[in-house]
């Protein structure tokens, strides 16, 4: 099948393309990653005039959507330029909200649509030691707290969403911020106890992966296109390091890789089927991974060191790869859903 993105989609790419571009995104994540959110919030309002966000609420709550093909062709636009801040959970927020009392929906949904409200929720489990606080050790003799789910900024969110297995709800603070591996995704534990929404939403969980995966592929096709600039221009041995067949060896592996990833992204948007979710995020997040440790051996030192600008992909990249959703987890799940088809 042939997933092409039709003029108007194009055009929408475009225009956030421009939009990130001017924005000088890089300088935002810095700023983010400090604790100060001014120039992040500004371009949040910015991704909400466009109806980034809009597209993941439903009309009758003053959204455009839900619209998930264009939801993806956004996403990887905000994963091309390393946006900071919760917006898969932003999205997550939005399909959670949809399906709780048309009350609240109504009450909370019209400012995630306009960008004025930033989103966050812990993940239904604790998936991954990226976002919980407390993870075991094997080395350590006596046994350490229990993993504590934590979700991104929830210092700077203005909705904070728990999901817990017996209900989704609200929560009225938030824990201590913690850094992560990647600058951009600061996590905090947030407190639970609060309003009841409703009973958890496994939608949710599919928009949140399709949001993932199509980030992870943004991510990845910006580090293949900034290696590819930089072994034109880096020279050895008189010759540019790009014309070694061992290096374009390694960028084709990583083409085809986000290549293969990008129907599969595609076709999830169309049928938002938990295994054709899950299928399109690992093959994106392995993807990106793999293009971001051949980025970082192709650039060499310089790749390591915090700060070029390259390090906000890469460690975006090794994150991603566990959000929402490990490898081994979406795997099971496709072949889960294979095994229940014979």
């Amino acid at each position: 099948m042939r997933f092409l993105l039709d003029p108007e989609q194009r055009a929408f790419a475009a225009s956030l393309d421009a939009l990130l571009t001017a924005a000088d995104t890089p300088a935002v994540v810095r700023e983010w990653s400090r604790g100060d959110h001014a120039s992040g919030r500004a371009l949040w309002s910015r991704l909400g005039e466009a109806g980034v966000f809009a597209l993941a609420v439903p009309e009758a709550y003053e959204g455009l959507g839900p619209r998930p093909v264009e939801l993806a062709v956004a996403f990887m636009e905000l994963g091309r330029h390393a946006v900071p801040g919760p917006v898969v959970e932003t999205v997550t927020a939005a399909a959670l909200l949809a399906e709780a009392d048309p009350g609240t929906a109504k009450r909370l949904l019209p400012a995630l649509a306009s960008g004025e409200t930033l989103a966050t929720v812990t993940p239904p489990r604790a998936q991954d030691a990226a976002t919980t606080f407390g993870a075991p050790s094997p080395r350590e003799p006596t046994p350490t707290p229990p993993r504590v789910p934590c979700a991104l900024d929830g210092d700077v969110a203005g909705l904070r969403i728990v999901w817990e297995p017996g209900g989704v709800r609200l929560s009225p603070g938030h824990g201590p911020v913690r850094s992560s591996l990647d600058p951009a995704r600061r996590l905090t534990p947030l407190t639970p106890g609060g309003e009841l929404l409703g009973a958890p939403a496994e939608a949710a969980l599919s928009w949140a992966r399709l949001a993932t995966a199509a980030q992870a592929l943004g991510v990845g096709l910006a580090l293949l296109d900034r290696t590819v600039g930089h072994v034109k221009r880096r020279h050895q041995f008189g010759v540019p390091v790009g014309s070694f067949q061992a290096v374009k060896h390694r960028l084709a592996d990583a083409k085809i890789a986000l290549e293969f990833a990008r129907p599969l992204v595609f076709g999830a948007a169309l049928t938002l089927r938990p295994a054709d979710v899950a299928a399109a995020k690992a093959a994106a997040c392995e993807a990106a991974y793999a293009t971001a440790r051949t980025a970082l051996q192709l650039h060499g030192a310089i790749g390591y060191t915090a700060e070029y600008d390259l390090s906000l992909w890469l460690t975006k990249a090794r994150a991603l790869r566990t959000a929402w959703g490990a490898p081994e987890e979406c795997r099971a799940l496709v072949i889960s859903a294979g095994d229940r088809r014979w």
